[in-house]
């Protein structure tokens, strides 16, 4: 899974095989090894949750993007490709998710 980071938006990529994974688990998480300690990583992580919205949650090195499992279902079972919301994560501040498949282009 790929995680892009720019400005106050988080991007999720998802190859076949990962959105495969996402669907049988719920669950799909990487982890970025930063150093020689084994809190020395980042690990990222998106989940499938029963809620209305999207969610975002942070802790020291590690973030998890909540989705709701409505939305994850109808992404995961049509040609959807992507998932987009805005989650608040301070007073006048949002933070922009988009999770997307990576899939092979087919000509």
């Amino acid at each position: 899974m790929k995680l892009r980071i720019e400005d106050n938006s988080l991007r999720l990529r998802l190859s076949a095989a990962e959105v495969a994974q996402f669907t049988a688990a719920g669950r799909l998480e990487s982890v970025v090894r930063l150093g020689p300690l084994p809190t020395d990583r980042l690990t990222y992580a998106l989940e499938q949750v029963d809620a209305a919205e999207f969610q975002f949650s942070y802790a020291a090195g590690s973030l998890t993007v909540l989705v709701p499992a409505a939305a994850a279902t109808a992404w995961l079972t049509t040609e959807q490709n992507g998932l987009s919301a805005s989650v608040a994560v301070a007073e006048n501040q949002a933070l922009r998710i988009l999770v997307e498949k990576d899939l092979d282009c087919r000509h």
